[in-house]
């Protein structure tokens, strides 16, 4: 995989993307938590989100997934989102029993599609308090961790509140969510000896509980922090996983474009692990060490 090759991906995806056309309402001051608000009526935004994944103890292991979505204000309190997903991969001298089957390296690929609604009960910027209520609807064909054929369907629900202080310089947000996945792997040939990689229907629930504050220290720009909190539950394992990242964000908001920029280190995790992981500390099975998620965001 090569980087320049992901970055071609990335301004292709970005062109055939822009089919959406003004508003400013649901800008993104973070990486990973969401705020609130959602567009005006007849409002549309474009946003790219790219985030990269590395690091898991042991070899190499470099992830990228690109997210390409188009948002729509269907009523000033509902919008309506839909979009592509694509990711690249490379690992190298890391095999993990019934995860990570042996080396795998691609360039970008069509990995999944992904559609939600949001719906806005109360504005921040009118009420005390902002609440608004996500559901949305994932199907994918890649697994993001191991790079292999795996078929998934997600159902994930969520809460959002956001608070403004300071009239409007200090902003709070705070997040709950449930997803639900049923996966199926592909079968893979010349599999390690006695190695365990199930192909029979799993079911996976996953929480997930996160909060963040931006403050606006200059003219269109924020500074934050923000952390998430996820844990996954299996059909034969039980908790799987657990893990908490937390970092800083950096924010641009403009009167047509936003970027928000995050820098994510795995800071606790715990679960299953790896023969021989040597951080005991850290989930690195399906998480990595460190996430870095640049996000942009268009109004047309």
């Amino acid at each position: 995989m090569k980087l320049t090759k992901f970055l071609k991906w990335f301004a292709l995806c970005l062109g055939v993307a822009v089919f959406a056309s003004s508003a400013f309402a649901d800008e993104n001051l973070f990486g990973y938590v969401k705020g609130s608000e959602t567009l005006p009526k007849g409002a549309w935004e474009l946003y790219e989100v790219t985030t990269l994944r590395s690091g898991k103890g042991r070899g190499d292991y470099t992830a990228w997934n690109l997210e390409a979505e188009a948002e729509y204000g269907v009523t000033h309190r509902l919008s309506a989102t839909g979009g592509l997903n694509f990711q690249s991969i490379d690992t190298k001298g890391l095999v993990i029993d019934g995860y990570l089957p042996g080396d795998k390296e691609y360039g970008p690929k069509l990995s999944g599609m992904e559609a939600a609604l949001k719906y806005n009960f109360l504005a921040p910027a009118k009420d005390n308090i902002g609440l608004s209520g996500t559901l949305g609807l994932d199907y994918a064909w890649l697994d993001p961790h191991s790079g292999r054929k795996k078929d998934t369907a997600s159902l994930e629900t969520g809460l959002q509140l956001q608070k403004y202080f300071m009239e409007g310089q200090l902003i709070w947000v705070w997040n709950a969510a449930t997803e639900g996945t049923y996966a199926v792997r592909g079968e893979i040939d010349d599999l390690p000896t006695d190695f365990e990689w199930t192909t029979n229907p799993e079911v996976e629930l996953e929480f997930k509980l996160g909060t963040g504050l931006s403050y606006r220290f200059a003219p269109n720009w924020f500074i934050g922090a923000e952390t998430l909190y996820e844990t996954e539950f299996e059909t034969e394992v039980g908790q799987e996983r657990w893990s908490l990242f937390a970092g800083p964000s950096l924010h641009y908001g403009g009167s047509k474009w936003w970027a928000t920029l995050t820098w994510f280190p795995q800071v606790a995790g715990g679960g299953e692990e790896y023969a021989d992981q040597s951080i005991s500390n850290l989930h690195l099975i399906e998480k990595t060490k460190q996430e870095v998620r640049l996000k942009v965001g268009f109004n047309f």
